[in-house]
């Protein structure tokens, strides 16, 4: 039996379930999700605890149990507590700011870069300029746009400038061989 799919999900106050089909919607506090889920899993809940039952044995269903459960637990996690990103801006004149809810980026291109917000989705600029925080309630989406501010100015190995996640560590470089 798979590890994550028989983990059972417990539900915080304030947060409802719904089952219709193969739709699940989770409201709460934060706001609500919806997400299709695979047809032949079976979602129970009983006492404010879900579990995810699976049909059979076979590959596909082993693997869509596991799947299932977590696409539902985050759901659950980001109608109470919500998710959050945290990058990181490295060098001279590279900066961030918020013009209303768009994020404005100044990391050494002749124009500066905007980002509007998806839907339910809220930027923080902290630090002078240096700390992005993006934060949601759908952990896809808030991966995701997080991953596209990265990928505008990626960390570099040389010098290290560029945006990068926070906590992550960048190998560094030598450079030339001649420089001491």
């Amino acid at each position: 039996m798979s590890r994550v799919g028989k983990a059972p999900i417990t539900m915080p106050d304030g947060v409802k379930f719904e089952l219709k089909g193969n739709v699940v919607t989770v409201t709460g506090p934060k706001g609500k999700l919806t997400q299709k889920i695979d047809s032949v899993m079976k979602v129970q809940q009983e006492n404010g605890v879900l579990t995810v039952v699976r049909p059979s044995d076979s590959r596909r269903d082993r693997a869509m149990h596991g799947l299932t459960r977590s696409l539902i637990n985050n759901m659950v996690i980001g109608v109470s507590q919500g998710f959050k990103k945290v990058l990181q801006i490295e060098g001279v004149g590279y900066r961030a700011e918020l013009q209303g809810k768009n994020l404005i980026l100044n990391v050494g291109y002749s124009h500066p870069v905007v980002f509007e917000p998806p839907k339910d989705v809220s930027f923080e600029v902290e630090n002078r300029s240096k700390t992005i925080i993006i934060s949601g309630i759908d952990k896809q989406v808030v991966g995701e746009i997080t991953a596209v501010i990265r990928k505008q100015r990626p960390p570099e190995p040389y010098k290290g400038k560029g945006i990068r996640y926070d906590g992550e560590i960048i190998r560094r470089k030598a450079g030339k061989a001649g420089k001491v």
